[in-house]
């Protein structure tokens, strides 16, 4: 029984089509989406490889066919037939990919604006307040972690680069702010409406997050795979993560920019926590970091400082220095 070649080619088409359609939707390959923006960057997901379990069957396909029914044969030392260019089968392989291309590129662009992303075609200012302290350095990580460190005054508002307000959430506060600082080797997350600092990152549940990062030293990249988010933290420079988490748990936030020797030890916690959970570590955060406050004022009484380390602050602020000192007693 002969079957013609334009069944056949139909035959394959379908089987190609819904091999790739299932197992585009059912690979498993990706981890818990924790977020509710995950479920934009899934479908993106799932588009492409929908697109290349096609492209690879079909291409393997074609390769191991040819390979079989025009294999030479035994005692047949001839050469196959002159082939010449085929312009329309040509055109038809170069059209393919790049209606693919552009398509998949199109959907991204628009997915990217659907989470937030800067659209150069709005009218809306995507910013925000920068409330870093760009010159802390990566030895005073230890101060700020354990609170000594006043927070640095706001700097006047600068362009954000990242994942900003979705469309319908522009120009609403977020629920949750938290400045970020990433340094050499470690992650500090600072919650200004809060007054804590911590070494990892902690969020509540179903209410909006905004993350102002920056960097101290050199290019890092904050990459929290359950939330299906990797955004460059730049010196210099402030990016912006918004989003809503909408699972509860522990998932690993790593630095995928690779920054030095030890850029691989340069990982933290998202600990997702109900709003109630959220709020009881917020308050025994501020117990703590109000504790410490305490011990440091008792540790630096003024009734056990000299005459010359009790007044020397004040002399630094009038601009009082030993020159000017050395010139009063002439």
């Amino acid at each position: 029984m002969n079957i013609p070649n334009t069944i056949l080619t139909l035959l394959a088409g379908i089987v190609i089509t819904l091999v790739s359609l299932w197992y585009g939707q059912n690979h498993n390959l990706l981890p818990v989406a924790a977020s509710e923006e995950a479920g934009h960057i899934d479908s993106l997901f799932n588009v492409m490889m929908t697109i290349s379990v096609g492209l690879v069957i079909l291409v393997q396909g074609v390769l191991i066919i040819s390979a079989i029914k025009y294999r030479r044969r035994k005692g047949d030392n001839t050469d196959g037939p002159p082939i010449h260019g085929n312009i329309p089968l040509e055109i038809l392989w170069t059209a393919i990919p790049a209606v693919i291309v552009l398509g998949i590129s199109v959907y991204s662009f628009e997915i990217y604006n659907e989470m937030g992303g800067l659209d150069p075609m709005a009218s809306h200012d995507h910013s925000v307040n920068v409330a870093h302290n760009h010159q802390m350095k990566g030895a005073a990580m230890a101060a700020t972690l354990g609170g000594t460190e006043e927070p640095a005054p706001s700097q006047p508002r600068q362009i954000a680069l990242g994942i900003g307000a979705s469309p319908d959430k522009e120009g609403k506060t977020a629920d949750v702010v938290v400045n970020v600082t990433g340094l050499q080797f470690a992650w500090i997350f600072a919650y200004p409406d809060l007054g804590i600092t911590s070494g990892e990152l902690h969020l509540p549940s179903g209410k909006e997050s905004q993350l102002n990062m920056t960097a101290n030293d050199v290019i890092h990249a904050m990459w929290i795979p359950e939330l299906r988010l990797k955004q460059d933290v730049i010196p210099g420079r402030t990016t912006e993560l918004r989003f809503t988490v909408s699972k509860t748990g522990e998932y690993p936030v790593i630095c995928a920019e690779l920054c030095g020797g030890y850029h691989g030890a340069m990982k933290t916690q998202l600990i997702v926590q109900s709003p109630e959970e959220f709020d009881s570590w917020v308050k025994s955060q501020q117990e703590i970091a109000l504790n410490e406050s305490m011990q440091t004022a008792v540790a630096v009484s003024p009734a056990d400082m000299l005459e010359g380390e009790y007044l020397a602050p004040y002399a630094e602020e009038m601009g009082v220095n030993s020159e000017m000192l050395s010139h009063l007693h002439k």
